[in-house]
């Protein structure tokens, strides 16, 4: 078992679960306190009963995608899986099963063809959301995206319905990933009906794909996943093929709550927006700009959608002189990871000139917000090019003179999971009145 010294030389004895419920974000710093030294890669504590290893950085990160010492399967609390992946997705496969599923979501969502293909869809989601806000409407930076990039997303996908319809299942998979964090609050289980649906909705578009009722694209992800086999040459069980449709689905939709922290950050640098919205008007585009990808890194950086992840050792291992014994429960530290003092010069600054012409952010190890190790062949999201070119998109939508982003509501519960600022980051058109000058009874 993992086992090590606290600095006064009492043993770990007490489970840390309640810890992680009610620190949430802060979880991993409070843990670290506990380490040898103030750079150490690598501390026990004890999680749902079991002894586990904490690991961070570069190191830690190559241990935890080292499938020759890690398997994901069993790793992930069952509530956690199956709310929010899915029964038997791809996240809770290893060995030659994982690469032979992972193939399908490297050639529909990872290729540059395919991110291409979604950029004019964000184009036109993200001008419509502007001009409702320019007409005069206000609603949040956080509700604007889930339908923008759900409408985006699915259109990309080649997934049949109306706009409205489109819109409403966004919202649907933006809730499960809203509340399959909170196990304990009425959102979790309103998670758990909204995946029911979502996954019957889904089967229903893979049985109308396979019975000829439904035309499904080439090179589309309803096509891919329609007609996606196994190993053995065998079709997916038309749920499973829907599940792991959402699991190209959902990623980018989620991609709200950065998009929510987008605004707090925009709102809190002005020279940013004035920065990124004379990009957007010199380029005359809302997506690719090189501005806008640097501001979404950043904020990838530092609002990670998770603190850490999950894996199962399957062999003793070691890191920095802890030791984790045979299925032990190890967990990547995503959060003090991407904010690792070792990997990061001003690690804790958020300052987006760190990506500025950085094109190979895929080669910084410590840089995890989707994941780390190579996508081809571990767990990286291979969506993870998606989500950039949607969060960049958003970020120059968010800085268009024409709309002023709210200061209320901007605070963030670190002790939530997943957590965004409290109202989404308010946005409405520049020229509406303030709220101190409007008619009280409008």
């Amino acid at each position: 078992m993992a086992t090590a010294a606290t600095p006064d030389g009492t043993a770990l004895l007490r489970d840390d679960t309640l810890a992680f419920l009610s620190k949430g974000y802060g979880f991993g710093r409070h843990i670290w306190r506990r380490a040898r030294s103030a750079t150490s890669r690598a501390v026990p504590l004890r999680l749902l009963g079991g002894d586990s290893l904490l690991v961070r950085g570069a190191e830690g990160v190559e241990l935890f995608y080292d499938q020759g010492r890690m398997r994901r399967h069993g790793a992930m609390p069952a509530f956690i899986q199956e709310t929010l992946f899915g029964h038997a997705s791809v996240h809770s496969l290893d060995g030659a099963e994982h690469r032979h599923r992972k193939a399908t979501f490297l050639e529909v969502a990872y290729e540059d063809e395919q991110v291409a293909r979604l950029l004019p869809h964000l184009e036109r989601e993200w001008r419509a959301e502007l001009d409702a806000w320019v007409a005069g409407g206000e609603r949040s930076a956080y509700d604007a995206a889930v339908g923008a990039l759900g409408r985006a997303i699915m259109r990309w996908a080649g997934l049949p319905g109306t706009a409205a319809a489109k819109t409403r299942w966004a919202a649907r998979e933006a809730q499960i990933v809203d509340g399959f964090g909170v196990p304990y609050s009425p959102e979790f289980l309103l998670a758990g009906l909204n995946r029911l649906w979502c996954d019957r909705h889904a089967k229903e578009l893979i049985e109308a794909v396979r019975a000829g009722t439904l035309e499904a694209t080439e090179g589309t992800a309803l096509h891919a996943w329609a007609w996606h086999r196994d190993a053995d040459g065998a079709l997916l069980e038309a749920k499973l093929a829907g599940v792991e449709l959402q699991n190209v689905l959902r990623p980018t939709i989620a991609v709200s709550r950065f998009v929510a922290f987008a605004a707090k950050q925009l709102h809190e640098r002005p020279e940013w927006r004035e920065r990124i919205a004379a990009e957007t008007a010199g380029r005359g585009a809302l997506t690719e700009g090189p501005l806008a990808t640097a501001f979404a890194q950043e904020l990838r950086r530092t609002a990670p959608f998770v603190p850490m992840l999950p894996a199962q050792a399957t062999v003793d291992v070691e890191l920095d002189g802890e030791r984790a014994k045979a299925g032990d429960r190890v967990l990547l530290d995503i959060l003090g990871t991407n904010t690792d003092a070792e990997s990061w010069e001003r690690a804790h600054e958020f300052d987006p000139e760190r990506f500025v012409g950085r094109d190979d952010w895929e080669s910084i190890a410590a840089f995890i917000p989707h994941g780390g190790g190579d996508p081809a062949t571990g767990h990286r999201c291979p969506g993870e090019k998606l989500a950039i070119a949607g969060l960049a998109a958003a970020v120059a939508a968010l800085s268009d003179p024409r709309v002023t982003i709210l200061g209320e509501g901007l605070e963030v519960n670190r002790r939530r999971l997943p957590t965004k600022p409290a109202s989404g980051g308010l946005v409405r058109s520049a020229s509406a009145p303030s709220s101190a000058a409007r008619c009280p009874f409008h």
